[in-house]
């Protein structure tokens, strides 16, 4: 059983990202009966929601001439454009309906800045503007955090990244987890993730 000490943060499962979704990623429900599965074994559970308003900026249709997946210059940095997906109140932004996520005591509802985009939960993508989530965790008594879900080379890997350089301990449980792999995406992340002291890991080694 994982300590008190150690918080599961689940990331974005919600209906978009799942098969039939906007920004379906291939397999995302498969990692469900997963989730479900670890939960329970923890006492500190955290979940993540993308949560766009119409026409964010992180949105291929909000930026003419281009297509989703084309790459575009923000103030921020370099801005995948995606299809629009998981906006404020729409079902595709609902969690998925099997996810057995009740025992959480907070939900992060990230990405809905008009102007800028957000993988993790811990910092939106201009790397500056925090979420609360290091604060929350530390006066929770958190040293560990272990990560799941939505996609292992975007939302999950920028995650663990940020949990690690706010002085966590990071697991990323690799079989509860899919990833989109845009152009060599889902290799940059292991790479950096390792780089970064992360551990990989699967659920029977929690379970």
């Amino acid at each position: 059983m994982p300590s008190p000490a150690t918080a599961l943060i689940v990331v974005d499962v919600q209906n978009d990202f799942c098969p039939g979704g906007a920004l379906a990623v291939g397999g995302g429900h498969a990692i469900v009966p997963v989730i479900n599965t670890l939960v329970p074994r923890y006492e500190q559970v955290v979940v993540t929601q993308d949560w766009h308003p119409k026409g964010h900026a992180s949105f291929a249709s909000a930026h003419h001439g281009h297509e989703p997946f084309d790459t575009i210059e923000m103030p921020y940095g370099t801005q995948v454009l995606w299809p629009d997906h998981c906006v404020q109140g729409t079902p595709g932004a609902e969690l998925h309906p099997d996810l057995e996520v009740t025992s959480a005591q907070l939900v992060i509802r990230k990405g809905w800045h008009q102007g800028v985009d957000s993988y993790s939960a811990f910092r939106e993508a201009d790397r500056e503007t925090l979420t609360g989530l290091a604060g929350y965790l530390r006066e929770r008594g958190v040293e560990e955090v272990h990560v799941v879900g939505l996609a292992t080379d975007y939302c999950v890997g920028w995650t663990a990244l940020d949990a690690a350089a706010a002085g966590f301990r990071v697991s990323v449980i690799e079989d509860a987890c899919r990833a989109i792999d845009l152009s060599g995406s889902l290799k940059r992340a292991w790479a950096n993730m390792a780089d970064a002291g992360i551990t990989r890991t699967t659920s029977e080694h929690i379970l």
